[in-house]
């Protein structure tokens, strides 16, 4: 079973969604006039007036953060510590190209989900890929699966995952059984979850600019006690990723393939740009300018955060302590800990294990907000069913805290390969109408006018979109 799992995620990773995931990057990218660097100030132009005019649903601020709980994770620590050690330095080099190229389809894939967003029984916006792929392109069938790979990947796996790093980073800090750990993640996820969406946002909005902010600091420290060291680590990254020079440690012997490989996995799963996931944070926002692409502008931020800012301070951390080179056999958060503690101390390790604690249980609980939106999609707010989701969810917290790390992390990259083919289909398939947005929002700046959508300008989507919705 074990090498049949391995298998197919060789395959899906090697042969298809490499390929497929750098295509719509580039495709997005040229379509919109390369918006991530032309565009660049105004993303967080967007951002700083993102907390105004959140009406009644929640503000852009809080779906960004939201979003960003779920972004930052596991993938940032433990994530950035696999792709090095199986990798080498190169892939760094390759998660910022994915990060970079993926900011175009970040902005499509939100501002898709802005546009076909839906209201709930409570009067709460919900949306997402399922909802653009059966309001836009008439296909519920690929809404149902792809709700279906998003439920399997977010509610369950990647919750195992993120539970999974939090178990072992206070097993090396604190010499924590894991059962203890997983017992109070259980019991701390079903606090959350069970308040709604709303209470997940308020969570997400107070907890991840304060830890963000204060890892970036601690990863900056690092650089500057550093910085004589930063050009030899620099030309490291770029040698290994192009295979000038073979890396150390686990990636002795796998060259730029596996560099490539590595980076793009890893760097996916951290800003998730193309999944479709964050775009069911996106939907939920009454966004600032009003228009649908505003969204798209603040989502596309968030990739940059995720991958450019936090990933590489973490792989600054690591390249910059030696650690890698060590051939000590750590990997995953292990890795990460053992970096930091090497450059300030045995309070490091600590300081990790309580990091990636608030990173990982935010996106727990900003995963299941995804999945939440996509069992509604499936069963229209089927209370009894939402209540065996929810038991089904903390199981696999459970699950993950106990189980290995090598399983997990293959599981996790399996059903997020299927969920992003699917999504990646829908982008092409509705690409027109992320032009004409983007257009049309970009006109109006121009202009010197705030950017208000006007469905009327736009027939097809005048009839497609609920009239209560713009």
């Amino acid at each position: 079973m074990t090498e049949l799992i391995n298998g197919l995620s060789n395959l899906l990773w090697s042969h298809v969604l490499v390929y497929l995931l750098v295509t719509a990057g580039l495709y997005f990218t040229v379509r919109l006039n390369f918006i991530q660097i032309t565009q660049f100030p105004h993303m967080f132009k967007v951002m700083f007036n993102s907390r105004q005019g959140c009406g009644d649903g929640i503000s852009s601020f809080q779906a960004f953060c939201t979003s960003l709980a779920a972004r930052v994770g596991t993938g940032n620590m433990a994530g950035v510590a696999v792709a090095l050690y199986l990798g080498g330095p190169g892939a760094i080099f390759w998660m910022w190209v994915i990060a970079l190229i993926g900011m175009a389809t970040s902005f499509a894939e939100s501002t898709l989900a802005q546009v076909y967003k839906t209201r709930d029984d409570e009067g709460n916006f919900r949306g997402g890929p399922a909802y653009y792929m059966e309001i836009g392109l008439g296909k519920r069938w690929m809404g149902v699966i792809f709700s279906l790979c998003l439920i399997l990947a977010f509610g369950l796996v990647f919750n195992a995952v993120q539970s999974n790093s939090i178990a072992a980073a206070f097993e090396v800090a604190f010499d924590l059984p894991k059962h203890y750990v997983g017992i109070a993640l259980v019991i701390g996820t079903a606090v959350i979850i069970f308040g709604g969406i709303k209470t997940i946002s308020r969570f997400a909005e107070a907890v991840v600019p304060a830890m963000a902010g204060l890892y970036l600091l601690i990863a900056l420290y690092i650089v500057i006690i550093n910085y004589q060291a930063l050009p030899d680590v620099f030309m490291m990254i770029i040698n290994s990723a192009f295979g000038i020079e073979q890396a150390g440690a686990g990636a002795i012997g796998y060259g730029i393939m596996q560099a490539m490989i590595q980076g793009i996995k890893r760097g996916l799963f951290s800003n998730e740009a193309g999944m479709g996931s964050a775009a069911n944070a996106a939907a939920t926002a009454t966004p600032n300018p009003p228009h649908p692409a505003s969204q798209g502008y603040v989502q596309m931020l968030g990739v940059f955060v995720d991958t450019i800012v936090i990933c590489t301070a973490t792989a600054a951390i690591i390249l910059l302590s030696g650690q890698l080179e060590a051939n000590s056999g750590l990997t995953g958060i292990a890795l990460t800990q053992a970096a930091l503690e090497s450059q300030v101390g045995s309070w490091g390790a600590y300081f990790i294990a309580i990091a990636i604690l608030f990173f990982a249980f935010t996106s727990i609980v900003a995963n299941y907000s995804y999945a939440e939106t996509n069992l509604m999609f499936l069963e229209h707010n089927h209370a009894k069913g939402m209540i065996i989701f929810r038991v089904l969810v903390l199981a696999m917290v459970m699950f993950g805290a106990m189980s290995e790390l090598g399983l997990v992390w293959t599981l996790a990259d399996i059903s997020m390969g299927f969920m992003a083919i699917v999504n990646i289909i829908a982008l092409f398939m509705l690409s027109s109408i992320v032009l004409w947005l983007s257009r049309d929002y970009l006109s109006q700046l121009k202009e010197g006018k705030i950017p208000t959508f006007d469905r009327s300008k736009h027939p097809t989507l005048d009839k497609q979109i609920p009239k209560d919705i713009w």
